[in-house]
């Protein structure tokens, strides 16, 4: 990228391409491939539809050579890795495609870790997890971390950008940390996107859907996955803000009518 291609990346910028991006979604409605964690499985779908794209939920191994060439881009998400589901990731990611890893709860495990670490040599275009599970894959020391909480983070995503971009170096792919700051990167450039509120952190699979809608994003924008990844997070994190303003939140039981 020249000098002037990088002066023109201001706000207005990202704004309009942000825009452009969800507009060729709706307009291709891209077929994303989703091997995702059975209580994000609905939501993630709902995501994509919501955006314009269609969702596949297809894990079955022996559909894979066939099924999985014919799609845009392939999401896979470990939530609820099973022995079953891995082998079905492993030929999804290795089928051409381009495709995307949350990495969820990845220092859970071994077991997970070690998948993880298979699914990261596969080249993602995009790894997204959060502040925790970033700072874990690129440094497997943090799994015997007594501050470890599953999928929940116990660090701020500002904590891990120097980490996600060692990762992004070695394993070529783009890494975005989620918080109350989203930080993507490719290595060398580091974007910020301050969408979003926090009511989305208390709501089940949100990191799952923006995954998924990561994934949309990659399919009509292979050649810039940092662009790609960058911009779905902003509109998912507007998304949430119109939301808000439209709503109180989750009903209490004091709230709720007798």
């Amino acid at each position: 990228m020249d000098d002037d291609a990088k002066e023109q990346r201001n706000p207005a910028w990202w704004g309009r391409r942000a825009w452009s991006l969800l507009s060729a979604v709706r307009a291709r409605a891209p077929l994303v491939q989703c091997i995702t964690n059975l209580v994000s499985m609905d939501i993630a779908a709902n995501t994509l539809l919501s955006a314009g794209a269609s969702p596949a939920m297809v894990h079955s191994l022996r559909e894979v050579p066939d099924f999985t060439p014919r799609c845009d881009a392939v999401y896979i998400n470990v939530g609820t890795l099973s022995e079953d589901w891995l082998p079905s990731m492993r030929a999804a990611a290795s089928a051409g495609r381009p495709w995307v890893l949350d990495p969820v709860a990845a220092a859970a495990s071994g077991f997970r870790m070690e998948a993880c670490l298979e699914l990261l040599a596969l080249r993602p275009a995009v790894v997204r997890g959060n502040a925790s599970e970033i700072l874990a894959l690129a440094d497997r020391s943090i799994a015997a971390s007594s501050n470890f909480k599953g999928a929940d983070s116990s660090h701020e995503s500002v904590n891990a950008i120097e980490a996600a971009k060692v990762l992004s170096l070695s394993s070529g792919a783009v890494i975005a940390v989620s918080g109350a700051v989203d930080f993507i990167t490719n290595g060398e450039q580091v974007v910020g996107v301050n969408n979003g509120v926090a009511m989305m952190q208390k709501i089940t699979a949100t990191g799952c859907a923006v995954t998924a809608l990561i994934a949309a994003f990659v399919a009509v924008e292979p050649s810039d996955a940092l662009v790609a990844a960058a911009c779905a997070l902003a509109i998912f994190g507007l998304a949430g803000e119109i939301g808000m303003e439209s709503s109180k939140g989750p009903c209490h039981s004091q709230d709720a009518p007798h």
